[in-house]
C-alpha cells in the first residue's frame, strides 16, 4: 500500500501551470500583485496624518537640502536649474537603488510562502516591483509638480517625451528585481555587498554633479548601467530630448533579459526553499 503521507519535496514540485508563461501570468494576476503592493504601502503609513504622501514629501525635502548644500559647494551660478537637475536624478536613482537593495533579501523575507505554497516565484518579484513603482510614482510626481512650477516647460516635456525612456526604466527595474532576488537567495553575501556597491556607484555617477564634471573619466558614466537608464529619463524631462534609436535598442535588450531571468527564475523556483 502506498504511503498516504505525501513527500514535501514532491508537493513543492507541483507548479502552477501558468508559471510556464511568465508574462501571461503577470497579466492574468495584475490586480493581485498590484493591490498586494499597495496594501504594503498603506500598512507602512497606517495611523499617520499624511499617509503615503510622506514618500514624496521626504524625497522632496532631501532634494531641497542637497540642492542648497551642493549648490553652495559647487558654486552653481543657476541654483534653480541645479535643483531641478538634482531632483530628477536623485529621485530616479532612489527608485533604482531601493529596487536593487530590497530585491537581494526578497526571498528571505518570503521564506514561509516559498516553503508552504506553490505560487510561482514570479508573483513575489512582481509584487516587489509594483511596490517600488508605486513609491517612485509618488516621489517623481511631486518633484515634477514642484519643478513644473519653477519651469512650466518640464510639464510639457513630461507629457510628450518621457514615455519610452520611462518604460525602459521600469523594465530595467523589473529584470533587476528578478535577477537580484535569485542571486540574493543563492549567495547570502550579495545582501551585504550590494548596498556598499550601490553607495559607491552613486558617488561616481553624475547625479549630484553633471557628467562634464568627470572630465576625462566620463567613461565611468558611459559604462554605468544604472546611469545609462537614469540619464535618458532625466534628459527627456529637463531637455525634452529622446534618442529614439538608442531607446529602441535598450527596449529590445530589456525584453531579452526579462525573458532570460524569468526562465531562470522558473528553473530554480523549487530549489529556493533549500537556499533560504
Amino acid at each position: 500500500m502506498k504511503n498516504s503521507i505525501s513527500n514535501p519535496k514532491t508537493t513543492l514540485l507541483k507548479a502552477d501551470p501558468a508559471e510556464g508563461f511568465g508574462m501571461l501570468y503577470a497579466l492574468r494576476t495584475t490586480r493581485a500583485w498590484w493591490y498586494s503592493a499597495w496594501l504594503r504601502t498603506l500598512a507602512r503609513f497606517s495611523r499617520t496624518y499624511f499617509g503615503s504622501f510622506w514618500l514624496g514629501l521626504s524625497n522632496l525635502i532631501s532634494v531641497a537640502i542637497l540642492g542648497v548644500v551642493y549648490g553652495a559647494v559647487f558654486k552653481i551660478p543657476d541654483p534653480w536649474s541645479y535643483v531641478i537637475y538634482l531632483g530628477f536624478g536623485y529621485t530616479i536613482w532612489g527608485c533604482i537603488s531601493l529596487t536593487v537593495i530590497s530585491s537581494c533579501s526578497l526571498f528571505f523575507t518570503r521564506r514561509d510562502q516559498l516553503v508552504n505554497n506553490s505560487l510561482p516565484a514570479l508573483f513575489y518579484c512582481l509584487e516587489e516591483w509594483a511596490f517600488q513603482i508605486q513609491t517612485f510614482a509618488q516621489s517623481f510626481s511631486l518633484v515634477l509638480v514642484v519643478s513644473g512650477i519653477i519651469k512650466p516647460l518640464l510639464l510639457f516635456n513630461a507629457l510628450t517625451s518621457i514615455w519610452l525612456p520611462l518604460i525602459n526604466l521600469l523594465l530595467f527595474c523589473f529584470w533587476i528585481t528578478v535577477l537580484m532576488s535569485i542571486l540574493g537567495a543563492r549567495f547570502k553575501d550579495v545582501g551585504q555587498l550590494v548596498p556598499i556597491l550601490m553607495q559607491l556607484t552613486f558617488l561616481v555617477s553624475p547625479i549630484l554633479y553633471r557628467k562634464e564634471g568627470l572630465g576625462g573619466l566620463t567613461l565611468i558614466a558611459d559604462l554605468n548601467p544604472f546611469y545609462r537608464v537614469l540619464a535618458p529619463v532625466r534628459a527627456a524631462v529637463i531637455e525634452g530630448t529622446v534618442s529614439l534609436g538608442a531607446e529602441m535598442v535598450t527596449l529590445g535588450f530589456n525584453c531579452l533579459v526579462i525573458f532570460v531571468v524569468c526562465f531562470w527564475l522558473k528553473q530554480v523556483r523549487y530549489q529556493m526553499p533549500f537556499w533560504v
